[in-house]
């Protein structure tokens, strides 16, 4: 095979393409979306990246950038086997954009329109390799909402699933209307279709249609028009006509119209398994061979580039001095390296703020040109008979070790200096503007004592200097009179709710009257702002409840839930199995807002409901302490 990339697969850059983004330089064209175009760039180490830059289109709509932010945010906690982890990101500057890794293989699209269908062991391994995807997915509380043969690409040693939840940034934004397309009709569930509710069974139908795609090597709805595929979708049944057999009863349950009686991921997985002659493990030989060599081809990447131009002007000296050699007990001096020359990356603000070891001029924490004064490796030459040269007083004694380059005394943003003899010079005479300040300092001391002198005498000690300032932090936890005593708290009423159900990863708040369940629409409800949540994962079998914003105690048989005893109570978890509750479990709800509440477990829902719940009764004391964060 060539050693020359294919142009096919990396286009070059075009005259309205950036050169560089984030810090990172771009290298070549690797396609263009609904709602971006993807770049070829290389990290510091040489690792190839793919960075997606937002359109203008949507950059400049505040809703899409706030939604853009909070998918960006979630996906980064994706770690999947099955995924493209997120790298880096900008979702403030003026052109959002998002690198991932790079993933050298074909999307499913490209290799079923170049080679047709995939054998039937290709396509159990796709789906299980998809499935479990979409589980880490959903389990940082994302729906994918466009799962498509363009968004899962064909690696060596199996599938990768891509753009996760983004497409949720473009949903309900002003530009749905103004003909820009994110989705793709063909994959959409009949929910999407009719604008009803997108949960993760959403994204199970449209695993079923990659499931038919890659067997039969087209749509399950067939071609045509957009209206078209989505009347069908919505009221007609997909052509099952040419999927093998073996498949049909996996891909028919998944593109059940009602959500409710589309199977699990759980369920996707051991069908798969059920149904294949061979046992399933992924291996470099899972797809055939005509598509593993398209593979191979996307393994020779384009050089990245060699001289990025710098990301601020640099100032040769006119003529610098050769550094002498260096000793084991003297700094080797090194000028340092003007940014971006010689190297691939040249971080700009946004790549800084992303790598807090890096700094760039111009940026806070940068170091200026030609280093600080007396930095390690950044010491200017001594001249023979100066103090600091070789075999002159003020040498570094035999025997003291340098330290490693880069080295930096903690506290210190330089090392201290060496001076003859061991003595420092006489430090410089202090300004006058110490004394004025030293003096109101101790003028301001002296009216504080004649203050507590003319007060009158407080056996506790609530008047003395000690507590002066103590004044604004009593006010929120008890009110103060004319005479400077602090009263104390007065405990808030209970207010009760009785028979709450609490949806699988939904979330309460105890200051809402009444507190009503809602859907944690960023990270997920384990990663919210949620005082109180009922945690579902139906794959690996884990209910609990937790909270997000505070601390739970479970009380044991014999307690009686109340406000004295959630105050008394130090056995703090987060997370609370459901197993370990049963009708009447009293769990103490710990709030950092201050609020208090006692969570009295009443069931769960049952095996033929239609969704997946439990129920608790709420007795809640608002304000019962001070919030955590004025604690300081």
């Amino acid at each position: 095979m060539s050693n020359v990339p294919s142009a096919d697969l990396f286009q070059p850059l075009q005259g309205d393409d950036p050169a560089v983004v984030g810090g990172y330089r771009l290298v070549a064209v690797l396609g263009t979306g609904g709602m971006g175009k993807v770049y070829l760039s290389y990290t510091p180490g040489g690792r190839p990246i793919a960075i997606k830059v937002i359109r203008p289109e949507f950059s400049g709509d505040p809703e899409f950038r706030r939604r853009f932010q909070q998918e960006v945010r979630a996906a980064e906690r994706v770690q999947g086997l099955y995924t493209a982890p997120v790298i880096d990101s900008d979702t403030d500057g003026s052109q959002p954009w998002l690198a991932t890794a790079y993933v050298p293989g074909p999307s499913l699209a490209l290799a079923v329109a170049q080679h047709g269908g995939l054998p039937l062991r290709s396509v159990l391994l796709l789906t299980v390799g998809v499935a479990e995807a979409l589980h880490v997915i959903h389990g940082a509380g994302i729906v994918h909402r466009d799962l498509k043969p363009a968004n899962v690409l064909l690696a060596s040693d199996g599938p990768r699933v891509i753009d996760f939840g983004i497409a949720r940034a473009a949903d309900t934004t002003s530009l749905t209307s103004t003909g820009v397309s994110v989705g793709t009709p063909a994959f959409m569930a009949p929910e999407q279709a009719s604008a009803g509710t997108v949960t993760a069974a959403t994204d199970i139908f449209a695993l079923g249609q990659i499931a038919a795609y890659a067997a039969i090597g087209a749509p399950a709805f067939g071609d045509g028009p957009s209206h078209a595929v989505l009347y069908r979708i919505v009221h007609e049944d997909p052509d099952l006509s040419r999927l093998p057999e073996e498949l049909r009863p996996l891909v028919t349950r998944c593109l059940s119209r009602d959500p409710a009686d589309r199977p699990a991921l759980t369920e996707v997985i051991e069908l798969c398994h059920a149904v294949s002659p061979v046992p399933l493990r992924q291996g470099e030989d899972w797809l055939p061979q005509a598509i593993a060599g398209s593979i191979t081809e996307r393994l020779v990447l384009p050089e990245p580039a060699k001289t990025p131009p710098p990301s601020a002007p640099v100032t040769q000296p006119s003529a610098p001095t050769p550094p002498p050699t260096a000793t084991p007990t003297e700094r080797s001096p090194q000028a340092p390296t003007p940014p971006g020359v010689g190297h691939a990356y040249a971080p700009t603000s946004a790549g800084v703020s992303h790598a807090p070891t890096q700094a760039a001029p111009g940026v806070p924490g940068a170091m200026p040109p030609g280093g600080y004064p007396g930095a390690p490796g950044m010491m200017p030459p001594r001249a023979p008979g100066t103090p600091g040269a070789p075999g002159t007083p003020g040498t570094m004694p035999p025997g003291y070790r340098t330290p490693a380059p880069g080295y930096m005394q903690p506290g210190f943003h330089t090392p201290p200096p060496f001076h003859p003899g061991g003595f420092a010079p006489a430090p410089p005479k202090p300004k006058r503007t110490g004394l004025i300040v030293a003096g109101a300092i101790a003028a301001g001391v002296v009216g504080l004592g004649v203050i507590g002198a003319l007060l009158p005498d407080d056996p506790k000690g609530r008047n003395s200097a000690s507590s002066s300032g103590s004044t604004s932090a009593g006010a929120s936890s008890g009110s103060s009179g004319s005479s400077g005593k602090a009263q104390p708290r007065t405990d808030p009423k209970p207010v009760s709710y009785k028979n709450v159900d609490v949806t699988g990863n939904y979330y309460l708040m105890l200051a809402d009257n009444p507190p009503r369940p809602a859907e944690d629409t960023g990270g997920g409800v384990a990663y919210g702002h949620g005082d109180v949540y009922y945690y579902h994962d139906s794959m690996f079998g884990d209910d609990r409840l937790g909270t997000a914003n505070g601390k739970l105690v479970l009380l044991n048989n014999t307690q009686k839930g109340s406000l004295e005893t959630c105050r008394s109570e130090t056995r703090f978890t987060e997370k609370i199995g459901l197993d370990q509750l049963t009708n009447g479990s009293q769990v103490c709800v710990l709030s950092d807002a201050g609020h208090i509440a006692v969570a009295t477990y009443r069931g769960k829902s049952g095996a033929k409901d239609p969704s997946t719940y439990i129920t608790v009764d709420l007795t809640i004391w608002r304000n019962a302490e001070d919030p955590k964060e004025s604690s300081s």
